[in-house]
């Protein structure tokens, strides 16, 4: 699964064969994993799918954030990765 960043020890990634649903990261500690927390990248924002990873309140409002603020870095890299 391509790493796509990580923050504050989560790793952000990309599940390499969900190219067919709308851009979005997994976020999860140690080793990714399908089901790990979803966040959709959309025109308004980052939007939590769920948080299957447990990861807690404070730690997601802060990731959710730095996603925000990086989400054309985000987009670039989808479209690079599954353009492949």
């Amino acid at each position: 699964m391509p790493q796509v960043f990580v923050i504050l020890g989560y790793i952000v990634y990309f599940w390499s064969n969900e190219n067919d649903e709308p851009i979005h990261v997994h976020v999860c500690k140690g080793s990714p994993q399908k089901d790990a927390t979803k966040v959709w990248i959309t025109e308004d924002g980052p939007v939590l799918e769920h948080n299957k990873s447990k990861i807690p309140k404070k730690d997601l409002k802060r990731i959710l954030a730095w996603i925000a603020m990086n989400d054309e870095l985000i987009i670039k890299k989808w479209q690079f990765h599954f353009s492949k």
